[in-house]
């Protein structure tokens, strides 16, 4: 998932007032608004707005956080070298900067992400209480982009089918039986054996 979707959600979320801000950051590559979000200066940047003005709110402690996750979880995965060599290359082919997702994260990331979040918070001056709404919310939201398990739920799979076959042996026997009253023992004693003629060998 981008990491400028997930601000987008979190900050309609829990800071709904900000929305026209993630609008007009959108404009921008990633690169661009990590850069001049995390500028301390307070200068007045080409972005619309002075930064002295965002310092405090949910929209660069979002995205500042989840842009430094994305980018540990990435380059822990690459070579330094190799990380060099596809920005020269990039360089060489005027293509766009790329756009910055956050890969599915394990529980330990998502820790580090909560982590994270606080801390930029703390750093921007967001009250404590608010910094660990928009933690919970940006967990949240990189919990629902994850891998979707989905598939413990078939309760049925032909696991537990009946064994049906002991179903008829024994219960339809004596179902059957049921009109003679004569004993036991009677059935053999009296066949109809005798009453045939010895002469069945053909």
């Amino acid at each position: 998932m981008r990491v400028r979707d997930v601000v987008r959600d979190v900050v309609a979320e829990v800071a709904p007032e900000e929305q026209p801000l993630v609008a007009g950051l959108a404009r921008f590559d990633d690169a661009t608004v990590v850069r001049r979000l995390g500028d301390r200066r307070g200068r007045r940047e080409p972005l619309g707005f002075g930064l002295g003005e965002v310092v405090a709110l949910v929209t660069p402690v979002v995205w500042l956080a989840v842009n430094q996750t994305a980018q540990r979880v990435v380059g822990a995965a690459l070579d330094g070298a190799a990380g060099r060599a596809r920005a020269a290359l990039r360089r060489l082919s005027r293509r766009p900067p790329e756009v910055v997702t956050v890969p599915p994260l394990s529980r330990e990331q998502l820790l580090m992400v909560r982590e994270l979040v606080l801390e930029v918070a703390a750093e921007r001056g967001l009250a404590a209480e608010r910094a660990e709404g928009v933690a919970d919310a940006v967990v949240a939201r990189l919990v629902l982009a994850g891998p979707e398990g989905g598939g413990p739920a078939d309760p049925g799979p032909a696991g537990p089918a009946d064994p049906g076959g002991p179903a008829g042996p024994g219960p339809a026997g004596p179902a059957d039986r049921g009109g003679p009253v004569d004993p036991g023992p009677a059935g053999p004693a009296g066949p109809s054996g005798p009453t045939d003629p010895p002469g069945g060998a053909v």
